[in-house]
């Protein structure tokens, strides 16, 4: 990825994160103060939400400057890996905050307790849902651009909040005005589960890229099609592929004729590299060329993945443990 793109990625990345913490200071003033005056846990939920909102995209915007940060002698891979431990802590205090607010319901269930009015708590609920619609358009606009882990964390939360302020809002009403006790409680805790839900959600991108895990089956069956169109490519074998925030990395040993002198295994690795990198922009590639059948022992993966693909079908990816589809 050139100078100029990344530069153009870290800025849409600094701005958005700049964006939800805007919206979130917003929210949390209006929210501290609809808590005041309604007395509903429901709206105490989505308050307690919205702090950790705040906290957690001060945690991206932290995220996100560091894995910005070019490559070093002690980070010779980036830091892209920032992105996914800033996502990890918004999801420890997502779980805290769920289970924090269920058992608040719970008590207010058993207590009996009621809202004291609803018409502010609407109000700012409704507000609430204006300025999280904007944001959310927002950061789909930046996570299509630049594929950022920690953005798309914070989008998944924010999305969340979408469907808790409406159901503040409904806990509000129903309360109040349909009669209905217990409303406010039964809807808190049905978003302390939906809290708890998106946590376990937000995780899994997270630990895949924090454990290195492969990239998906298709990506890596289109690029061995790409590879496999070399023609004096004998075969490929050892593929590791991983993602480190929105940087990819891939190395691999290829098969070439035995006779071939160094320059001329140079220049086929050279064009394999310019297929690729024109195919997947932005990807590290370290290639390590074999003579042809030379396998060394004991190593995983050493199958070779181009087999079927020159013989027109799909590549053998699946000879790396991946499951059949």
């Amino acid at each position: 990825m050139d100078t100029t793109t990344t530069n153009t990625h870290n800025d849409l990345n600094r701005k958005a994160a700049l964006a939800s913490i805007s919206v979130a200071v917003l929210l949390v003033g209006m929210k501290v103060w609809a808590v005041v005056s309604t007395g509903s846990t429901a709206m105490l939920g989505s308050l307690a939400d919205t702090a950790l909102d705040l906290v957690a995209s001060l945690a991206t915007l932290l995220g996100v400057w560091v894995a910005a940060q070019p490559d070093d002698h002690n980070h010779r891979f980036g830091h892209g890996k920032a992105e996914a431990l800033a996502a990890m802590f918004q999801v420890v205090l997502i779980s805290i905050s769920a289970i924090g607010l269920a058992y608040r319901a719970i008590q207010q269930f058993f207590g009996g307790a009621q809202v004291a009015e609803a018409e502010s708590g609407v109000i700012v609920s409704a507000i609430a849902l204006g300025a999280t619609l904007a944001l959310l358009a927002y950061q789909r606009h930046v996570i299509r651009a630049t594929g950022s882990l920690a953005i798309s964390t914070d989008n998944v939360h924010y999305k969340s909040d979408l469907f808790l302020n409406l159901a503040v809002i409904a806990a509000l009403l129903l309360d109040t005005y349909a009669g209905i006790p217990g409303s406010d409680a039964v809807f808190a805790f049905g978003i302390a589960l939906w809290l708890a839900w998106g946590a376990w959600g937000a995780s899994q991108a997270a630990i895949e890229q924090l454990m290195d895990h492969e990239w998906p089956l298709e990506k890596r069956e289109r690029f061995l099609q790409v590879v496999a169109q070399h023609p004096e490519l004998k075969g490929l074998h050892d593929l590791r592929t991983r993602t480190s925030g929105n940087r990819d990395f891939v190395q691999f040993h290829v098969w070439v004729d035995g006779r071939m002198t160094v320059t001329e295994a140079h220049r086929v690795m050279d064009e394999i590299e310019d297929k690729l990198i024109a195919e997947f922009p932005g990807v590290e590639i370290l290639i390590h060329p074999d003579p042809e059948g030379l396998v060394d022992e004991g190593v995983m993966g050493a199958e070779n993945l181009l087999e079927p693909a020159m013989d027109g079908t799909s590549p053998a990816i699946l000879a790396q443990g991946a499951p059949t589809p």
